[in-house]
């Protein structure tokens, strides 16, 4: 069979996620593959996953540059085969809509957790799954970015109307993160932990009426069991001094367009103490690959899905440097 070589992992070229699927997949490998999460989770070899850690897109932000339908509600409300009042991902998917840039944050929960069913199947009954979630205040006309902080600088931005209705009212901060982990809990997963990211050097804002917005939520879930107490791989040694979950760390710059990107001191000890030596890690958002090039370095093998084909060259970059 021919083959292509993709950055770090030589991959079949009639299907990227071939060489995993079929069990090839070499330990201290480091690899990352374009494509929807959605379509490559389902190419994992069953339970061969041990951590799953990541940091999906917000909900309401900015598009990554990715195209999205601005018109996706409309074309919804007029769709003759809805199965339930909220479509399902390939439903929307399919028709132009990318993952955070739901018209409800209800629509985008409702996506998360699907992904996250869907990916339980993949992660070993002893895995864990790491999820890092911030906040969105409501407002009925948002700024949307293709990149940038949000509300900073003078990137291009997409004003779009957001219908208000129950707990979305102007001002309102909705609580997407709280929302998330508890519909995960209603399909059967175990929050562990809900490990609150202290920012201290987050930018001033212009409100004068609130406060700043300096934590982010990082979610520890592991699978409930058929019978008896979940049971799980962990070593809290590996953890911070003191073992607490509330945690500080600086937000890191900005890198290669990505202004996302997870602080190293942040995910190190979640991936030390959540996967063993020689584990498999799989960060299904990867952004510039930060996460997968940690794990590589502390001797896991690392697995990245990742939309934007700039995140995935910049990754590869990184990847190829932490190699040498």
């Amino acid at each position: 069979m021919p083959r292509l070589q993709i950055g770090l992992w030589e991959t079949s070229v009639a299907n990227p996620a071939a060489s995993f699927q079929k069990g090839l997949l070499q330990r201290d490998e480091t690899r990352i593959v374009q494509g929807d999460a959605f379509d490559l989770i389902n190419q994992l070899a069953a339970r061969s996953v041990d951590l799953i850690i990541t940091s999906p897109p917000y909900w309401g932000l900015r598009t990554y540059k990715e195209r999205h339908n601005w018109d996706i509600l409309t074309e919804w409300k007029r769709s003759r085969d809805k199965p339930t009042s909220i479509p399902p991902y390939r439903w929307y998917s399919d028709h132009g809509g990318l993952l955070g840039m739901e018209p409800f944050p209800e629509w985008y929960v409702a996506h998360m957790v699907e992904f996250f069913d869907s990916a339980r199947r993949y992660l070993k009954a002893t895995g864990s799954l790491w999820v890092n979630l911030g906040d969105t205040y409501f407002a009925r006309w948002a700024s949307i970015r293709d990149r940038g902080r949000q509300g900073l600088g003078n990137n291009p931005r997409e004003r779009r109307r957001v219908p208000m209705g129950g707990f979305r009212q102007e001002k309102q901060l909705l609580l997407i993160p709280s929302r998330f982990a508890i519909e995960m809990q209603e399909r059967r997963w175990i929050l562990r932990n809900d490990l609150i990211w202290y920012k201290p050097n987050v930018p001033p804002r212009p409100e004068k009426d609130r406060l700043k917005l300096s934590h982010e939520h990082f979610f520890h879930f592991v699978q409930r069991p058929t019978q008896g107490r979940a049971k799980y791989y962990y070593d809290r040694s590996q953890a911070e001094t003191g073992a607490n979950d509330v945690v500080t760390c600086n937000v890191r710059a900005g890198q290669d367009d990505h202004t996302a990107t997870f602080p190293e001191a942040l995910i190190t000890p979640r991936i030390l103490s959540s996967s063993p030596v020689g584990g498999v890690v799989l960060d299904p958002f990867a952004g510039t690959g930060r996460a997968l090039a940690v794990a590589s370095r502390f001797g896991r093998t690392a697995i990245g899905f990742e939309l934007s084909s700039d995140f995935v060259r910049a990754a590869r970059k990184q990847l190829a440097r932490a190699s040498d």
